[in-house]
């Protein structure tokens, strides 16, 4: 519901993930209580998720309606997470803004007439507007760093190759820095949270590529005070 409100002021998300409500009761079945229970994740439109297109803001993705999870949807699943809307980019996110013109173009919730910045903008509006506690961004040159600062949140971009980006459509150049996925939230508490959870023999399994070094619990993030 309050995503719901936040996109009609806003236009962020682009598309609500069906089967949420089956993950939610899937997850309340589950013996074991996860890192992630029952905490409702929203996700960067290029991130796979089945039945759902990953559209890069490009009319030429359009029909590619995608058949399984990427990854990190798999292990946010795992985790206890119920990933249930995706967000509005930058057509090919390129961009420190957040339109294309397929979905139009997102706003800044805290500012209208201001850009939320890109290319994670409608993660970054979803959150600060107060319709996601998480979110998943990702970043090459600035792409979860930019619309944290611009919406007043706290996001991470990992070091390179310490998340899978296995299955997610981005892959139409290639780039000299390593594009990485990472979260956002409104404090650094649920961006370690979320690290944690990701971190995990599920993550290590499902993408061998990734080395897998579990969370350190003797690093803590630090904020410095601008």
């Amino acid at each position: 519901g309050e995503a719901l409100e936040v996109t009609r002021e806003v236009n962020c998300v682009i598309d609500f993930i069906h089967g949420c409500e089956d993950q939610l009761q899937k997850v309340k079945k589950q013996k074991e209580k996860r890192l992630l229970y029952g905490i409702p994740v929203s996700i960067k439109d290029h991130i796979n998720c089945k039945g759902h297109i990953s559209s890069g803001g490009m009319v030429k993705f359009l029909g590619q309606v995608k058949e399984e999870d990427s990854v990190i949807v798999q292990v946010l699943k795992s985790q206890g997470a119920i990933p249930f809307v995706k967000t509005n980019i930058p057509q090919t996110m390129i961009n420190y803004d957040c339109s294309n013109l397929i979905f139009g173009q997102t706003l800044n919730p805290l500012n209208h007439q201001k850009s939320p910045g890109g290319s994670s903008g409608g993660e970054g509006a979803l959150i600060a507007g107060g319709g996601s506690i998480l979110g998943i961004g990702s970043d090459v040159a600035g792409s979860i760093r930019l619309p944290s600062s611009f919406c007043g949140l706290c996001g991470l971009k990992p070091t390179g190759d310490r998340i899978s980006p296995s299955a997610c459509s981005d892959r139409t150049f290639v780039l000299a820095v390593t594009g990485m996925l990472g979260p956002m939230a409104r404090d650094v508490d649920s961006l370690a949270l979320c690290m944690k959870a990701l971190l995990c023999e599920e993550m290590f399994r499902l993408d061998p590529t990734v080395p897998p070094i579990p969370f350190n619990e003797e690093v803590r993030l630090r904020v410095i005070p601008m």
